[in-house]
């Protein structure tokens, strides 16, 4: 009976490390791409406050590719707020330019991914747990 003790015991402790290691490599996972999408979106973005159309479509391409990987990877609700973020980029390509020389308005407009950037943080700390 000691023997057989012994033996699931080991066995829990195994199943629960694999499953530790499973979770901290899909974490990490999702850490490099929702940091991929922060890091394509602000220079697309920059650049669209600068540009009066999307002259060089390749500027915007490693935002589409990054939102595919969200799509195999992250959350319904990371993936809507990453399209948010995304159709906000786009769509500043073809706004009025952003002024440079004044003040922006106090709002959040300029901040394009919070919303994408707090429902990461709480996708993550779910895979924490």
């Amino acid at each position: 009976m000691g023997a057989v003790a012994s033996l699931a015991t080991t066995w829990l402790t195994h199943r629960h490390q694999q499953e530790n290691r499973r979770r901290a490599g899909e974490n990490a996972r999702l850490e490099r791409i929702f940091e991929e999408f922060i890091n394509s979106a602000s220079k697309a973005f920059g650049d669209a406050l600068l540009q009066t159309s999307m002259e060089d479509p390749s500027k915007i391409v490693p935002l589409y590719a990054t939102m595919k990987k969200l799509r195999l990877f992250a959350s319904e609700r990371a993936v809507e707020a990453a399209d948010k973020a995304m159709s906000r980029v786009v769509e500043t390509y073809y706004a009025p330019k952003f002024d440079l020389q004044t003040k922006p308005a106090a709002n959040d407009d300029i901040d394009i991914l919070r919303e994408f950037v707090e429902t990461c943080r709480a996708e993550l700390r779910r895979y924490q747990q």
